[in-house]
């Protein structure tokens, strides 16, 4: 069995998602395909088991999918497929909180963007994982410079994914939106000290940091497990 996820090539990280996504499958000793998401026309017949939105600028985003359809496609893809599991990261999770053009949030809660500051009030900060169930690597996968033939080497963190708790994670917040007003039925699973960094409702996860780059690949794991249980 080949997982296929999708990934919208709208801005941002994307290739480092690229790389994460195959070494979290590495890690968990399952076949995927990357499969780039640039237009709307052949979304439909993409059968696609999973989908990442990844970070940007979410005006910028919506603006360049125009042209393609590509974001409205995407949410039309979820919309048929309403169990298929979703990680959005920084931008991409405001795309799932708000997706516009009358939509309905995939997750009950509003977000204020860019809430931590600009690009110079870049972070990093030590998050507690909570209430997600994310799979133990059964390996360790190889080098991220194994998997691309491009450069996109992860960010140096300040400590050692190996050595933290199961509950903990190295967050880089780069203009960083925040989650408010959040309703009752969404799980709030990844927090910075008191604030909440991480929402869950329906298999869809929005992040409000960047973990596709580091070399913690928890995450992307959870996405892969999920589309594996859902085939």
């Amino acid at each position: 069995m080949v997982i296929r996820i999708g990934l919208a090539m709208l801005q941002g990280a994307r290739h480092e998602h690229v790389e994460a996504l195959y070494n979290a499958a590495l890690e968990l000793e399952v076949k995927i395909e990357v499969i780039p998401l640039r237009s709307g026309n052949n979304i439909s017949d993409s059968k696609l088991d999973g989908i990442v939105l990844p970070g940007g600028e979410s005006t910028t985003m919506r603006k360049a999918s125009e042209s393609h359809g590509l974001l409205s496609s995407i949410f039309d893809y979820i919309d048929e497929n309403p169990l298929m599991p979703i990680l959005g990261t920084c931008a991409g999770a405001i795309l799932l909180l708000d997706p516009g053009s009358g939509r309905s949030s995939y997750i009950d809660a509003e977000v204020d963007r860019n809430a931590y500051g600009r690009q110079r009030d870049s972070f990093q900060s030590l998050l507690k994982i909570k209430n997600l169930s994310i799979p133990s690597a059964i390996s360790e996968g190889i080098a991220k410079e194994q998997i691309l033939e491009g450069d996109h080497l992860p960010l140096s963190v300040n400590q050692d994914s190996k050595k933290m708790g199961d509950d903990e994670f190295q967050g880089i917040f780069i203009r960083a939106p925040k989650f408010t007003n959040v309703n009752s039925d969404v799980e709030k699973v990844v927090f910075n000290q008191e604030e909440v960094v991480g929402l869950f409702q329906k298999n869809k996860l929005a992040l409000s940091f960047h973990p596709e780059l580091t070399t913690d690949y928890r995450f992307h794991r959870w996405l892969i497990s999920k589309a594996f249980e859902k085939n």
